[in-house]
This record gives C-alpha cells, sequence and structure tokens, in this order.
C-alpha cells in the first residue's frame, strides 16, 4: 500500500504507523511537521534546537502511536506530544526561570490605530523575545489553552508562579506594543 500525502486518510496512516511502516511514518510527518515546527519554535527560540525537539518528538509519536485509541483528535494528540517535548528540553536546558526586570507600563496602547499596522509576524516575534519562562507559560495559556494548575504540574511550578510568569508576560509584551506604537507615529509625523 502506498501513502500519498493527499491520498492517506488519516486512519490509514495511523494504522500504517502501528505497522512502523516507513511510508506511512514519512506521510504523516509531511502532513504534520510544518506545524508541529511552528508550534516547537513557539516555545524553543533557537531554530535548530525547535527542529531538533520536533524529531524527538516525533520518533516518541512512532514508538508509542499505539497508545492513541482513536478518542480526540489525533492532530491534538500530537500537539500534546509536541508540548511535553519542548517542556522536556526546556527542562533540560536549565533556561526555563531565566526572567528580567520591566518597568511598568505608564502608557496604554491605541488599539485601534496598531490593528492595521501590527502584523502576526510581529506579535509572534515579540512572544519570541519574551524570556522562556514567560513564553513558555504566555504560549501554554494564552495559546495552547492550558489551565494554570494543568502548567503548574506540567513546570513542576506552583499555580501562583504560572499566574505570576503569565502576569509579567503580558506586562512586557504590552511594554512592548508601546514602543512600536510610539515608533509607528514618529514615523508618521
Amino acid at each position: 500500500m502506498e501513502f500519498k500525502i493527499y491520498r492517506a486518510k488519516e486512519t490509514e496512516l495511523i494504522e500504517g504507523c502501528q505497522r512502523q511502516n516507513r511510508e506511512a511514518q514519512h506521510a504523516l510527518y509531511r502532513m504534520y511537521s510544518g506545524k508541529m515546527y511552528a508550534l516547537c519554535c513557539r516555545y524553543v527560540k533557537d531554530r535548530m534546537e525547535a527542529e531538533d525537539v520536533l524529531v524527538t518528538a516525533f520518533t516518541k509519536i512512532f514508538d508509542k502511536i499505539g497508545q492513541y485509541k482513536g478518542e480526540g483528535s489525533f492532530e491534538g494528540w500530537i500537539r500534546r506530544v509536541m508540548v511535553n517535548e519542548s517542556l522536556t528540553y526546556l527542562r533540560k536546558n536549565k533556561s526555563m526561570y531565566l526572567e528580567t526586570d520591566i518597568e511598568e507600563a505608564a502608557y496604554e496602547p491605541d488599539y485601534h490605530k496598531l490593528e492595521n499596522q501590527l502584523e502576526a509576524d510581529d506579535l509572534m516575534k515579540m512572544i519570541e523575545a519574551l524570556p522562556v519562562g514567560y513564553r513558555t507559560v504566555f504560549n501554554l495559556y494564552t495559546i495552547d489553552g492550558y489551565s494554570h494548575q494543568e502548567i503548574a504540574d506540567q513546570l513542576g511550578i506552583s499555580e501562583n508562579t504560572s499566574k505570576s510568569q503569565l502576569s509579567r508576560a503580558r506586562a512586557l509584551l504590552q511594554k512592548r506594543i508601546i514602543e512600536l506604537e510610539r515608533e509607528l507615529i514618529q514615523k508618521m509625523n
């Protein structure tokens, strides 16, 4: 049986991967690797290291695909493996708790002015630039939908630490948005 990415159904790919069929594994990798690489990059700043995390996670997916019981979204199951592997990488590299001091934002940005000027890429770059701990909690809570209790369990921190990291991440992002707005206003004048 030949597994073409555009022909194979997800269930056929899963069954092929459970039989350790290399073509099915390759097709599954091609189907999800782009989206999952972007997910890994949200947690692991260095692109080469994010790629290593991606490959390690896919290896685990292929080894443990029998654990997927067909309940819920298969892509969701893959996403959870990717997030867990990204967090494992961060824990191993002890870079999770690097923080920077931030100043209080005394100026509220005018989001209506920015909505047409601030691109999604700009926002993703700002999130990428956050310190690792802030970025990790921000991604888990805001983008991936984890609760503070789930984040605390995943990272081995308290629920209050998770809330604090999220608050600091938001404040730092707000500060950077304000700076960007000021730059844009100066360019327009």
